[in-house]
């Protein structure tokens, strides 16, 4: 480390993993291409394989990368203490299946002098992790006092946390020809990233092969660690350092794989958000608590990816003092056990799939055929995918087949006197939907204006009961922003009057005896009255996103109904008995919902493939696949 606020002094302390392994002898050194065959086969076997207490899953969506920073005063000559980063390590192994702990990588200044004293105890220190974690580790200014680079030739630190202490992690796939930089392929979230480990100073020549590194790798997310990157003021607004200029501008700001650069050296922490070539954010962090009590009492910082909500959650901590009782800790341990100030405990929004499309855009699934989607039991199938040019107007009479043969056909009509706009061929569509196409609606209230596709009169679906059970499916998307009031508009409905069948008990007589809603807290309400009962049992899901696609679905297994979006069961699903569709033989309608026999406002979006089935359905045989 160096005093704080120098931009010349070395640094260390960079992100995600958790400290490396036994003491190596000589500083044998590797090509950046040559990856050991035992690590190509772990990796490829998922990287579960470092042994340990738990089990890393590479395939949940959610793991979690443990960034090291500066440890040079537990390190420090006759004053040394490794005591606390013995227990970080511990938690880093104890906790990596219930964490889903990655990786974790030291950011420099292993030790304050560098000396063989010194080195040696860190690299018998880093055994509590070795064959356990999987995690890199680099060279800071204090653990490197002879050059200016990373042309420096033999050391003790290369000895100890050279290529040979790697060789055979599962995630280590090469090192620079001089032996202080490093990179290794983890996997995690069900894809590789990298990770480039870079010297404190990193020579022309070392930034060469980085370059070389992304060049061979180059569809995988990279985090870029080094000791020295930036610095930041007491707000913990970051800048570049000097070092991290010529980081910036020689390698960072050109590889749009370069999502996140850690780095420590400097105090306070703090971050800032840059942007590189491509139009994109990078992430520059520093973290470093070698100035805090106990020199940072081997301080983690955990950065927790989350694939599924797009973000990843920051937390820091000391695994030493939350290992005490908390009746016991001494007034600066309870003070330092955890930090939770904003440069310390934070979020960051990020949309994996659109910050990674430009390198590595995800595979979109190829539309499936219908009578891929048809099994037994299929009463009606719809899509949209048309010939027709994308924003295209549907004009009034297009038939929509019924793709099953069953007669159930759709055909096209505008309300209330509305334009060509109110309906358009689109080729927006959910990623897992069999077509990949729409229709966008552009309904509305002040005036009433949309669009409905109707069966026929003589359609069989009109009148089919569906008393052992039913699941309707169907694609839909909110526009965003989502403006207006289109509180109340349908999706799909059957027409009619629920008086009309019987029906006593629901909210009105005059509205119809099924429909899929939108209340105008963005809530979807399902209510069917029944054929058998004389009841309105309705589903109410959560308030639904607008600007993405969802998957709804609908299924009765002849007792009572439940309805999912994007796979998952909501909470608001009636109890009430529930046998069938009280139908009566009137159309059914993809587009609004009647009342009193009277169309309204239209719905206001986009609409995808529907399909309606005579059974109750399992999640894993819906329309797109839920795991």
């Amino acid at each position: 480390m160096s005093t704080a606020g120098h931009q010349d002094g070395p640094g260390r302390r960079a992100l995600l993993r958790a400290a490396v392994a036994m003491p190596a002898t000589g500083a044998a050194v590797a090509a950046f291409d040559a990856a050991p065959a035992q690590a190509s086969a772990a990796l490829s076997a998922g990287t579960s394989a470092a042994a340990g207490s738990g089990h890393f899953d590479p395939e949940s969506p959610r793991f979690a990368l443990a960034v090291l920073p500066d440890t040079q005063y537990l390190f420090d000559a006759d004053s040394s203490d490794p005591t606390p980063l013995r227990e970080t390590f511990r938690y880093l192994v104890a906790e990596r299946a219930e964490a889903n702990i990655a990786f974790m990588t030291h950011l420099g200044d292993v030790t304050e002098h560098g000396t063989e004293d010194e080195i040696a105890l860190a690299a018998d220190t880093f055994r509590t992790i070795h064959g356990k974690v999987p995690y890199s580790v680099l060279a800071g200014n204090h653990d490197i006092r002879s050059s200016t680079d990373d042309q420096r030739g033999d050391s003790a630190y290369l000895a100890a946390f050279g290529p040979t202490r790697y060789a055979s992690m599962p995630t280590f796939r090469g090192a620079s020809p001089d032996g202080y930089n490093s990179f290794h392929v983890l996997r995690a979230a069900g894809r590789e990233w990298l990770v480039l480990a870079l010297d404190w100073r990193v020579s022309d020549k070392g930034l060469r092969w980085a370059q070389g590194v992304l060049d061979k790798h180059p569809t995988l997310p990279a985090v870029l660690t080094t000791h020295d990157i930036a610095w930041s003021d007491d707000d913990g607004n970051a800048q570049l350092s000097d070092n991290g200029k010529r980081l910036w501008n020689g390698l960072v700001r050109g590889n749009d794989q370069i999502f996140l650069a850690l780095g420590g050296h400097y105090w306070p922490p703090g971050r800032t958000v840059l942007t590189n070539d491509a139009d994109n954010d990078v992430h520059v962090h520093i973290t470093n608590y070698q100035d805090r009590y106990y020199g940072g009492a081997g301080m983690i910082r955990t950065y927790g990816f989350d694939l599924a909500r797009g973000v990843i959650d920051v937390e820091t901590f000391s695994p030493w003092f939350l290992a005490r009782d908390p009746e016991k800790r001494a007034p600066l341990e309870a003070e330092t056990v955890e930090l939770t100030g904003p440069v310390d405990r934070f979020s960051l929004s990020i949309d994996f799939d659109e910050r990674f499309a430009g390198f590595a855009p995800a595979a979109l699934p190829k539309p499936r055929p219908a009578s891929a989607v048809m099994p037994r039991g299929t009463v009606a199938y719809w899509r949209f995918d048309a010939s027709a040019a994308a924003g295209t107007p549907v004009a009034d009479g297009t038939v929509v087949r019924d793709l099953t043969g069953n007669g159930n056909d759709l055909s096209v009509s505008r309300l209330n006197s509305s334009g060509p706009e109110a309906l358009t061929w689109s080729a927006d569509h959910h990623l897992g939907q069999p077509a990949h196409a729409s229709l966008r609606f552009d309904g509305g209230k002040s005036p009433d204006r949309g669009a409905v596709l109707t069966t026929g009169a003589q359609a069989a679906l009109n009148s089919e009961k569906f008393t052992r059970g039913y699941t309707i499916e169907t694609f839909v998307r909110l526009p965003e922003p989502f403006q207006g009031d289109h509180s109340w508009m349908g999706i799909l409905s059957w027409e009619g009057r629920n008086g009309d069948a019987g029906k006593t008990t629901g909210w009105s007589p005059l509205e119809p005896t099924c429909s899929l809603n939108l209340s105008p807290e963005r809530f979807l309400q399902f209510v069917v009255y029944p054929h058998r009962q004389d009841a309105d049992p309705t589903s109410w899901s959560h308030a639904v996103p607008v600007g993405r696609w969802m998957h709804i679905a609908v299924v009765n297994d002849g007792r009572r109904t439940v309805m999912y979006v994007d796979g998952s069961k909501i909470a608001r699903n009636p109890s009430q008995p529930s046998t069938g569709i009280a139908t009566l033989g009137k159309p059914f309608v993809i587009g609004a919902t009647q009342f009193d026999e009277r169309f309204g406002q239209g719905f206001y979006g986009w609409i995808g493939d529907t399909r309606i089935m005579n059974r109750a359905l399992p999640v894993r045989d819906f329309l797109t696949p839920f795991e």
